[in-house]
């Protein structure tokens, strides 16, 4: 399974994104998956990986989180959580996608 973060330059929730990731991969027992991070810094970059803001999580090369219908854009991103509007999923969502990801 590969795992990806994209970000735009200096985003604020890289961080918070990239251990919310790591933490559904541990409670989903893939402790030895590797995550990888990766800048995208202009608007081409971001239709040709259908960048829909940032942080994006990509699981093999698929966005489990996206919306339909969402532009490419290298503006920040928001997800709906159960506890409201924030910068990345809560680790269940993400355990929850990687689980479905696993099964395909």
């Amino acid at each position: 399974m590969e795992i990806e973060v994209l970000v735009v330059p200096d985003c604020p929730h890289q961080q918070l994104a990239e251990e919310r990731v790591r933490q559904a991969l541990d409670a989903a027992g893939l402790t030895t998956t590797g995550v990888t991070t990766r800048v995208v810094s202009d608007q081409a970059e971001a239709e040709r990986s259908g960048f829909t803001g940032s942080p994006t999580i990509l699981i093999d090369g698929r966005d489990p989180f996206a919306e339909p219908g969402a532009a490419p854009t290298l503006a920040c991103r928001m997800y709906r959580t159960p506890g409201g509007l924030a910068g990345a999923p809560d680790v269940d969502q993400i355990r929850r996608a990687l689980n479905d990801a696993g099964r395909g």
